[in-house]
C-alpha cells in the first residue's frame, strides 16, 4: 500500500486496509491507472531497448566480424601453450619437468612441484635462505611465478573480451596480452640465469625433491606458448585499430533483420492462404462436378423411364 493517498495526499496508516481513501473516497489501487499503465509500457520499452543494445554489442564484440571471430579463437589458444613443457631440470637424482602433467618430460611434473611447495612452503623458503636467495631454487621458483602470472594475464585478457563488450575498441585486451608476453619473457630469463649458476650448487632440494649435478634447459613448449601469446596480441591489436559499429548502427541492423524476417513470414502466410483458397476452390469445383454428374445421371434415368 502507498504511504500517502495519490489523490489528496492523506497519510495512510497500517490499519487503513480499505481500497478507498477515507478523505476523498478515491480508489487508491485504480487511481490514474491509464497513466501508470503508459508509464509501465514506456519503462518496458526502455528496458527492452537496453537489453537489445547490450546483446547487440555482446554478439558484435565476439563474432560481429571475421576478424573478431578469429580473434576470439586466437585469444583462447594460448591456454594450450601452458600445458606444454616450458622448462626441464635434470639431475643425477630426480628430474622436474615444468609441464602440467609430465607427459612431455621425464620425472616430476608441474603438479608434483605444486604439491611439494604447498605441502611444505616453509622448507622451500628455508632452502632459498640457505642459498642466499640467489640460487637455482630461487630463480626457478621466480621463473615459475612469472609463468603463472603470464597465464593469469592471458586469462584476464580473454575475459576482457566478454566484459568490455560495450567498448569494442577497448585497449585492455592488448595491455594484458603485453603483460602476459613480458611475464613469459622474464620467466625464461630468470630460469636461464638460475641454470647458469647451477654449476656452483652441486645439490638443491625442491622441497622433498632432491637434485644433484643439476642441468636445465628451456623446452620447445615455451616457444610455442610465446608465439601463441604474440598472435593473440596481434589480433587484439588489429581489432582495437579496426573500425567499430556504434549502438545505433547495430540496432538499425537488428531492426532491418527483424523486418526482413517478418516480411518473409508474411509472404509465407499469404502463400499458405492462397494455396488453401485454391485447394478449397478446387474441392468445391470437384464437388460441383460430382453433383452435376449425379444430376445428369438422374435425369437420364427419368427420361429413360418415361419413354
Amino acid at each position: 500500500m502507498a504511504s500517502t493517498c495519490p489523490n489528496c495526499g492523506r497519510r495512510l496508516r497500517w490499519y487503513d486496509v480499505k481500497a478507498e481513501c477515507k478523505d476523498c473516497g478515491v480508489s487508491i489501487p485504480n487511481f490514474n491507472w491509464e497513466a501508470r499503465l503508459e508509464e509501465d509500457a514506456d519503462l518496458a520499452a526502455k528496458k527492452s531497448l537496453s537489453f537489445h543494445r547490450t546483446m547487440n554489442m555482446f554478439k558484435y564484440s565476439i563474432w560481429g566480424t571475421k576478424l573478431r571471430i578469429v580473434r576470439i579463437i586466437m585469444s583462447f589458444l594460448p591456454a594450450v601453450g601452458f600445458l606444454l613443457p616450458w622448462y626441464a631440470i635434470k639431475s643425477d637424482a630426480q628430474s622436474i619437468g615444468i609441464d602440467m602433467f609430465g607427459i612431455f618430460t621425464d620425472g616430476n611434473s608441474l603438479i608434483d612441484l605444486f604439491k611439494a611447495f604447498f605441502g611444505n612452503m616453509k622448507l622451500f623458503f628455508l632452502n632459498m635462505g640457505y642459498e642466499g636467495s640467489n640460487g637455482v631454487l630461487t630463480f626457478s621458483m621466480l621463473a615459475l611465478l612469472f609463468m603463472l602470472l603470464s597465464a593469469l594475464f592471458i586469462v584476464i585478457a580473454f575475459f576482457m573480451i566478454l566484459f568490455t563488450n560495450k567498448h569494442p575498441k577497448s585497449k585492455l585486451m592488448v595491455i594484458f596480452d603485453a603483460l602476459s608476453i613480458c611475464s613469459a619473457v622474464v620467466s625464461s630469463i630468470l630460469f636461464t640465469v638460475g641454470m647458469k649458476g647451477a654449476a656452483n650448487q652441486p645439490a638443491v632440494n625442491f622441497g622433498n625433491i632432491p637434485l644433484y649435478n643439476i642441468s636445465g634447459k628451456v623446452m620447445w613448449g615455451y616457444f610455442i606458448a610465446l608465439v601463441l601469446l604474440c598472435v593473440a596480441f596481434v589480433f587484439n591489436f588489429l581489432v582495437m585499430r579496426a573500425p567499430a559499429k556504434s549502438h545505433e548502427e547495430l540496432e538499425e541492423e537488428r531492426l532491418a533483420r527483424k523486418a526482413e524476417k517478418e516480411a518473409k513470414e508474411e509472404q509465407k502466410r499469404i502463400e499458405r492462404e492462397k494455396a488453401q483458397k485454391e485447394a478449397e476452390e478446387k474441392a468445391a469445383e470437384e464437388q460441383a462436378r460430382i453433383v452435376a454428374e449425379a444430376k445428369a445421371k438422374l435425369e437420364a434415368r427419368k427420361e429413360k423411364k418415361n419413354k
